[in-house]
């Protein structure tokens, strides 16, 4: 899942209120549970308060006594973290003998209810103490006497914590699993875009027209706006070639009859209106030529299968060339497939095809592979072939180096134009053959 995509951008959205809001609850839920052991102690000091209060009398010198003993076994245990002392640190105070010969000392207050006021202190170990301390006047005396009952905290503590780390791995699992819950949710959610996104790879490999299938309510409009879209992309292409073919009739009629009046005038003028007019003719196939593609070129679902529009070609150039002996070697996977127009594919592999049957002896091999997930047709013979710089040259400027060879000049031209219309590129250099060799490299369908 890249961090640029939606189901990242959702996951993580969602994954980060999640885990907040776990985070707070668990801080919640830590808060009540501390206040719930702190108060579970205080009303259980409370209640030992009271009966100590209860056990308690004074002698006849006034003093305090205890005629019944708490029966808590922890406040005759030196030492133990529970602890009673009546009548303050002062010399008639009573204390449990779990406090042995130590004196408690409770400090600033905490907190004060009903009567009972409640301090922490240190034990007689140092243990934190929460000390109950509550103001009782027993019979007998002019003054009441501070009753104070004394627990450590280390228990509280270790529960507060047991219960932290309880709740914490408890909330990890489950954020863990709400986390991948979302996942399988945004996953699960956006299969209908997924869906789309192949569905134009298809059009776009030239494997389908539209996007077929039921897509959700809220998906359903997007993908009958692409089809509206392709319908009309479709419809503009067939519109564009129909202008084509009506702008190439309109032209070529007059430079015909151009040049059936030349031939049948004769003389020095005929003849230079004739060469005109062909020269003419031969832009005028040009450029037309470059229009057409330059309104396919980035047409959805154009594709063309290499293998067959290679061997039709060979069998072609083979038979116009029969006098020269010329044989044509095709190498070429049958699941090659181009990434455009079949005529477009026909023109340049058709244009290289006849340059080198031209300048030629025997032998073209013409091969195809794909090279970088790009499709790479390589066109050799067996002919002169050409000098470095004269590859720059008709590269450059699509320059005729030899006048004497029939044709026009603007194949190599037609090929560059086409290639480059489609983002792809044609490189000249030495043949194995020992002649030329014209490499094509052209977007590659897939699938």
């Amino acid at each position: 899942m890249r961090t640029n995509s939606l189901a990242f951008r959702l996951v993580a959205g969602a994954a980060v209120w999640s885990l907040a809001a776990l985070v707070i609850g668990g801080i919640i839920l830590s808060m009540f549970f501390r206040d719930h052991v702190e108060r579970s102690l205080d009303d259980r000091l409370t209640l030992l308060i009271d009966g100590l209060a209860a056990g308690s009398d004074t002698n006849a010198q006034g003093r305090p006594i205890l005629i019944r003993p708490l029966a808590e076994s922890q406040f005759d245990t030196p030492y133990s973290g529970w602890y009673w002392q009546i009548g303050g640190p002062g010399p008639e105070a009573l204390r449990s003998r779990s406090l042995w010969d130590m004196v408690l000392r409770a400090g600033p207050a905490v907190k004060t209810v009903d009567g009972l006021t409640l301090h922490h202190a240190k034990g007689p170990e140092g243990q934190a103490l929460r000390v109950a301390r509550r103001q009782i006047l027993l019979p007998d005396r002019d003054q009441p006497l501070g009753f104070e009952v004394a627990a450590d905290l280390a228990d509280n503590r270790r529960a507060i914590a047991r219960f932290d780390q309880v709740v914490a791995w408890a909330l990890g699992v489950m954020g863990v699993g709400l986390v991948v819950a979302m996942v399988i949710q945004v996953r699960f959610g956006l299969l209908p875009l997924r869906r789309i996104r192949r569905a134009l790879v298809r059009i776009r490999d030239g494997k389908a027209r539209r996007l077929e299938g039921d897509f959700p309510r809220e998906i359903a409009p997007l993908a009958g706006e692409i089809n509206t879209l392709l319908d009309h992309n479709a419809e503009v292409v067939t519109r564009a070639r129909t202008h084509v073919g009506n702008l190439a009739h309109a032209l070529k009629t007059p430079l015909s009859v151009l040049g059936n009046e030349a031939a049948e005038a004769g003389g020095p003028l005929a003849d230079q209106v004739a060469r005109q007019t062909a020269l003419m003719r031969r832009q005028v196939d040009h450029h037309l030529m470059r229009a057409r593609a330059a309104a396919t070129a980035d047409v959805l679902g154009a594709r063309a299968e290499v293998a067959p529009v290679a061997a039709d070609l060979a069998r072609a150039i083979q038979r116009l060339h029969r006098d020269k002996g010329i044989e044509i070697a095709v190498d070429c996977p049958a699941d090659l497939a181009f990434r455009g127009e079949a005529q477009d594919l026909e023109e340049m592999i058709g244009n290289l095809l006849e340059n080198a049957a031209k300048w030629g002896r025997h032998d073209i091999r013409l091969s195809a592979a794909r090279r970088d997930d790009r499709l790479e047709i390589a066109i050799e013979d067996d002919g002169p072939g050409l000098a470095p710089d004269a590859m720059q040259r008709v590269m450059a400027r699509g320059e005729r180096l030899d006048e004497t060879v029939a044709g026009s000049g603007l194949g190599l031209a037609i090929v560059r134009d086409l290639a480059e219309l489609y983002g792809g590129e044609i490189r000249l250099d030495v043949a194995h053959l020992g002649g030329l060799a014209a490499k094509l490299r052209l977007p590659l369908a897939l699938g």
